[in-house]
């Protein structure tokens, strides 16, 4: 091996993320692009790792969080941490729905309700891995009849790609033999000034979100079924402002997000359309990112969990170190047969793209 694929930017060891699950083997893919960028993924959960991009002097830093090692992957206090989302992300209330007028019960993971497709859902799997080229990987999983109480055996591709314009592409496929439900997301961790000791909280972080309307929220971060408009409220990103302005705000539903956790219902002129959905600066280093999606709604997590926790490296990370961009389908969608359908059938194939496009401004 070369020398640079034997030290990645990231600093990762091959080594630290290889073992065998249920007889399927885990290990490091290293993706690079022309200029000089790499993005670190597992096949455990398809979980970022690093994402190593330049600030404004050209200083190289991972802006992702990330675990070092497989078994702080499989086993860290962030189960969900930068990883792949299934069969349903959100929450489903009381881990319940309906179809074809029979009533399935899920694994119920956040309170009474069911999160991210359960606590085995597809971030706790290892998927098959394809390295198609230096800048691409293709991971695939098959996901059991009944698996975490979903009907149907469901087939799964998430292609991983980073462009020479710097920008990290996922896109995803997924087929059913039985009527089903779906909702595939990423959950990746983005601390724009670069994960590193003294990271800071996302505060200052300028935020842009393409959206008229939210869903508010019960305190149990269930959707109480309303759309509402953001104008007026804390959560009016239509014009760039600070995440920290209103992110502790006297406002019901920040208190019942502890901070942000809602969806976005983000400006559409038709379904299934690639449209630029947010983007965030941090006004230190000057990186920014742009998120752009084929999906209805975006799931803005501003990292709200109490205390600090240990990152890659040793590293502590406090509250609110970072913002999440969770390109999806509506929460508890089966539950609100208004919102965009999560409904998929034999014949028919799931498909979803989301773009994180990484810059720099001065």
């Amino acid at each position: 091996m070369k020398k640079s694929e034997t030290q990645p930017l990231c600093g990762l060891k091959r080594s630290d993320f290889q073992t065998t699950v249920n007889g399927k083997n885990t290990d490091l893919y290293i993706l690079k692009n022309s200029t000089g960028c790499e993005v670190a993924i597992t096949n455990y959960g398809g979980a970022l790792l690093a994402v190593m991009m330049p600030d404004k002097d050209g200083n190289i830093a991972n802006v992702v969080q990330g675990y070092d090692n497989i078994k702080d992957v499989m086993r860290g206090e962030k189960p969900y941490l930068s990883t792949l989302i299934g069969r349903y992300g959100n929450r489903i209330k009381d881990g319940r729905f309906q179809l074809n007028g029979k009533c399935y019960q899920l694994a119920t993971n956040a309170g009474q309700h069911s999160l991210h497709g359960g606590p085995e859902g597809f971030h706790a799997h290892v998927w098959d891995a394809f390295r198609m080229s230096d800048n691409t990987l293709v991971l695939n999983y098959t996901s059991p009849y009944m698996e975490e109480g979903f009907t149907g055996e469901m087939k799964t591709t998430v292609v991983y790609n980073l462009s020479d314009a710097n920008e990290l592409i996922i896109g995803y496929m997924a087929t059913t033999n039985k009527k089903t439900i779906v909702n595939l997301t990423h959950h990746a961790f983005f601390s724009l000034a670069g994960v590193a000791e003294q990271t800071p909280t996302i505060d200052d972080l300028e935020c842009e979100i393409n959206a008229d309307f939210y869903l508010p929220i019960d305190n149990t971060c269930i959707p109480t079924g309303e759309i509402l408009k953001v104008e007026g409220t804390p959560f009016d990103f239509r014009k760039a402002k600070p995440i920290g302005r209103d992110i502790d705000a006297d406002n019901e539903q920040i208190r019942n997000g502890n901070g942000y956790d809602h969806c976005f219902v983000l400006n559409k002129s038709e379904e299934g359309e690639l449209t630029f959905a947010a983007r965030a600066k941090d006004p230190k280093s000057g990186r920014t990112l742009e998120v752009y999606t084929t999906e209805p709604g975006l799931q803005v997590y501003s990292d709200n969990a109490e205390g600090e926790h240990k990152g890659q490296r040793g590293v502590t990370l406090p509250r609110r170190a970072a913002i999440c961009f969770e390109a999806q389908h509506f929460p508890d969608s089966p539950n609100r047969p208004y919102f965009p359908s999560v409904v998929i059938r034999p014949g028919q194939q799931y498909k979803q793209k989301t773009i994180y496009r990484f810059g720099v401004e001065k």
